[in-house]
């Protein structure tokens, strides 16, 4: 297990000490992440109110995230069918199992 760290980074001029375990460069890409997506709401938010900005960013990101995690779940989802059908496949040209295969 790591060592926690203390690690500098700013969104929208604000310094945050964040302590974690990760790398520091993951750390700073991260938040260069959030500070990206924030600044590309920010003309979506009335009054340039940077908390509504940050508010926004974050459930684009969750979006994100969820999406991802579902075409995970999709893909993890067909890798049994596909793998059965390479069985299949190889069993069909005699390369499975029964056949004396590996």
């Amino acid at each position: 297990m790591s060592e926690m760290q203390r690690i500098e980074v700013e969104i929208l001029g604000q310094k945050y000490a964040i302590r974690s375990e990760a790398d520091a460069g993951y750390v700073r890409d991260v938040a260069a992440y959030v500070e990206k997506r924030v600044k590309s709401v920010e003309g979506q938010v009335r009054g340039q109110d940077p908390v509504k900005a940050l508010a926004l960013a974050a459930l684009y990101i969750a979006d994100e995230l969820f999406r991802a995690r579902e075409e995970l779940s999709r893909y993890e989802g067909d890798l049994p069918k596909r793998i059965g059908a390479m069985v299949d496949l190889l069993d069909a040209i005699g390369l499975g199992k029964g056949a004396g295969g590996r």
